[in-house]
């Protein structure tokens, strides 16, 4: 979004970042408006802007931020089994097709975009793989939480505003 040969605006103070990501927002929402679309994304010097038309086409957005890189790397022996992602939903072999959606970080849970709207899902929703289930918020960002499988609520784990911790089961989905 820089344009070539440009020095980029400093962000030595909290306003001036906040204005570029307020500029970065609305020129994505106009974005939206004028080409008609219903979402849009972009990533760019570790910073992440989700842009989506709400229920009312009114934009919704969502930025994170890349972490920080270490100034001294941590060696850390990894176990060959360890995924580098947000583990996908885990499967409960007792109950043969029973899978649990788990939370990827710790945050505040919400079942809906706000709370004068109704929940993303309830029980016995018939749900598909990349349906948000729920919003995980984090350090003030709102993280959509999407289905990594496909199947129906058959539990809802956690209660509205309740605080969740990294792999916490959310959600338990009879698979199929």
């Amino acid at each position: 979004m820089r344009a070539k040969g440009k020095k980029p605006a400093s962000s030595s103070t909290p306003t001036r970042a906040a204005n570029s990501i307020t500029d970065r927002v609305d020129a994505l929402a106009e974005v939206l408006r004028r080409h008609d679309l219903s979402e849009v994304e972009v990533e760019e010097g570790g910073v992440r802007i989700y842009v989506r038309r709400g229920g009312g086409g009114e934009p919704v957005f969502h930025t994170t931020h890349a972490p920080a890189p270490l100034a001294h790397p941590v060696h850390t022996p990894a176990a060959p089994t360890t995924p580098s992602a947000p583990p996908p939903p885990s499967t409960d072999t007792s109950d043969g097709n029973v899978a649990y959606v788990t939370s990827p970080f710790v945050g505040t849970f919400y079942r809906s975009p706000s709370p004068e709207t109704s929940p993303f899902v309830d029980v016995g929703t018939r749900i598909k793989k990349g349906q948000v289930l729920c919003i995980v918020e984090a350090m003030k960002l709102m993280n959509e939480i999407e289905s990594e499988i496909e199947g129906s609520i058959v539990q809802i784990l956690v209660e509205n505003g309740q605080a969740v911790e990294y792999g916490e089961p959310l959600f338990k989905i009879k698979v199929g």
